[in-house]
């Protein structure tokens, strides 16, 4: 019996948890009937009005009039810029179009680990981590919401006290781009070289700001070329900055959809530290964008956990779900796990992070667990005795299993060990739920030769599981490279 320890902590979702957002309708002259109603009351009513809501609201929001500001900011362009109004009706207007969202009214799931960057203060053999997890609310809209705390060397976890406030990031008003990497995304969208794009590049610096792009695009295009202006702002909402406050506790940092691309969910983030060859570290996380028709795979950037930037993979292997970016980059490219064809699993590789051009089959289904399709569950984890890499398999009654292959350290396209069962498959307690009969991941840590394998029940809550390494190689049907560890432990 393979020996694998579920801690006792649950992550259940809590409706409590919201966050306030726009509440705009969609039809014009709606609006402007709502802003004719707000611009009738009293500065009396304005006053009363104002205050039941803040009185029902503010103990709910660490920054109430922030929002109302921000959504009042929203809608002001069709109130008379002439219109002179005090600082309490411009409130209750932001508040009108307000409102809030609860954030895991449906699901807290498929969670991944890193290693904090901040170890300070941290006792000997142990490690200070940040949790992500996926929060599922109305209209099965899904952010990203984190968690954090310190596991020492015999994986006693102690977690880090929960904000009872939730906020969303600020989109930066001005961002900067990068001409070569975007124009380059550009022309794969297009398939072609465009003559009006072509013009669009060749007025814009090396680095430029939206506000450069707009103004650019204001010279050049002309109502014969609308959809070519169209296409290139699309691309620049699509590749956006979120800054959160230096205050905020990171329980309190929400990464909400802000673009056309995600504004149905930003799906499955599966976060990894990345050290580069010059030993600087960057957190991504591959995600899934869904706007509500199709899905897109893009990319975070963190080094702090406080600026975030979202970005597009383009390359005709960046395609489906699932993509996990391996820790480092290997032989001079940068490597992910992925599933192109919705069933196998593949390598890929590349000369830049953005663009994915290479792909070979790493592993077809070959467990009966795992007939239907396999995926990944999160990032390669190094070891000297090969990548670890988790999996996911879909077999009998769409039951979801985790489990384990080995891939060799300097040519991970070769498979030197691996489990013929599952690591982790759902127990009685955990196989009810939003979706039943599923475990899942988004990525583990390594510490203390232990893997700590945070992972999502029945697509609903979640929970960390945690097997000694000994445990783990002792079970894996052992190639090349494992014989060695096996009569050391």
């Amino acid at each position: 019996m393979l020996k694998i320890k579920r801690i006792d902590e649950k992550f259940l979702p809590n409706c409590s948890r919201v966050i306030i957002k726009p509440h705009i309708p969609k039809e014009e002259d709606r609006i402007h009937r709502i802003i004719a109603r707000v611009l009738s009351l009293s500065e009396e009513q304005v006053e009363q009005i104002l205050g039941r809501v803040t009185t029902n609201f503010s103990n709910r929001h660490k920054h109430i009039w922030d929002a109302f500001d921000t959504n009042y900011n929203e809608i002001k362009r069709f109130i008379p810029h002439d219109l002179q109004m005090s600082n309490n009706r411009r409130a209750l207007l932001g508040a009108y179009f307000s409102c809030e969202y609860s954030i895991q009214a449906a699901a807290f799931f498929n969670p991944s680990i890193v290693a904090h960057p901040d170890q300070s203060g941290v006792e000997k053999d142990s490690l200070r981590f940040i949790l992500s997890f996926r929060s599922v609310g109305e209209g099965h809209i899904s952010s990203i919401e984190f968690r954090s705390g310190v596991v020492d060397k015999n994986c006693e976890f102690v977690f880090d006290k929960v904000s009872p406030y939730a906020e969303r990031a600020n989109i930066a008003s001005n961002p900067i781009y990068d001409k070569t990497t975007f124009f380059r995304k550009l022309t794969e969208m297009q398939k072609t070289e465009n003559v009006i794009s072509k013009m669009v590049y060749d007025l814009l610096p090396d680095e430029f700001l939206l506000s450069d792009l707009m103004g650019v695009l204001e010279m050049v295009i002309d109502s014969e070329h609308k959809d070519v202006g169209e296409n290139i702002m699309w691309l620049a909402k699509s590749n956006y900055e979120l800054q959160f406050k230096l205050e905020q506790e990171l329980s309190e940092k929400i990464i909400f959809p802000a673009s056309q691309n995600d504004s149905n969910g930003i799906e499955d983030a599966r976060f990894v530290r990345f050290v580069d060859d010059d030993g600087s570290v960057t957190y991504y996380a591959t995600y899934t964008a869904y706007n509500g028709h199709k899905i897109l795979p893009q990319i975070i950037e963190t080094q702090d956990f406080l600026t975030f930037k979202m970005i597009t993979l383009n390359g005709e292997f960046s395609k489906n779900k699932g993509m996990a970016l391996f820790p480092r980059k290997i032989n001079g490219k940068y490597m992910m796990i992925s599933r192109v064809d919705g069933e196998n699993l593949y390598l890929m590789s590349s000369d830049n992070i953005h663009f994915w051009h290479n792909a070979e089959l790493l592993k077809v289904p070959e467990n009966s667990w795992e007939f239907v399709q396999i995926g990944n569950c999160g990032s390669p984890i190094e070891t000297e005795y090969g990548w670890i890499l988790l999996t996911h398999g879909v077999g009998p009654m769409r039951e979801y299993s985790i489990g384990v292959i080995l891939l060799d350290i300097e040519n991970p396209v070769k498979i030197i060990g691996n489990m013929s069962e599952p690591l982790l498959s759902c127990n009685q307690e955990e196989r009810e739920g939003y979706v039943p009969n599923v475990v899942y991941s988004c990525g583990a840590i390594l510490h203390h030769k232990n893997l700590i394998i945070p992972y999502a029940m029945s697509d609903t809550c979640s929970g960390i599981a945690t097997i000694a390494l000994s445990e783990l190689f002792n079970n894996i049907q052992k190639g090349k490279g494992l014989k060695n560890y096996v009569k050391s432990t």
